[in-house]
């Protein structure tokens, strides 16, 4: 869509293990009719090899500075990770 040329599967990171053992493992059931509806598109872009899932450890998630209140040293090591800043 930005005209940026992508080769491979998009890697998505989560640090929930039990969606991404959801979303990667077929025989897995889904407990909730909404949560089948969301996992059955993940699914599929699964397994076509448009994404690949894997998990991350919540401490290493930068995604948690935009979702989690986080203390000062964490939230400046997460800006400074994300903005490339050196120093």
């Amino acid at each position: 869509m930005f005209g940026v040329p992508l080769e491979g599967p998009t890697n998505v990171l989560c640090d929930n293990k039990s969606m991404v053992d959801n979303s990667t493992i077929p025989s897995s059931t889904l407990k909730k009719k909404h949560n089948a509806i969301c996992y059955h598109r993940v699914r599929e872009a699964v397994a076509a090899k448009v994404i690949r899932i894997a998990h991350i450890p919540t401490g290493q998630n930068l995604a948690d500075m935009f979702t989690k209140p986080l203390g000062g040293s964490t939230l400046h090591e997460f800006c400074k990770r994300i903005l490339y800043h050196m120093g």
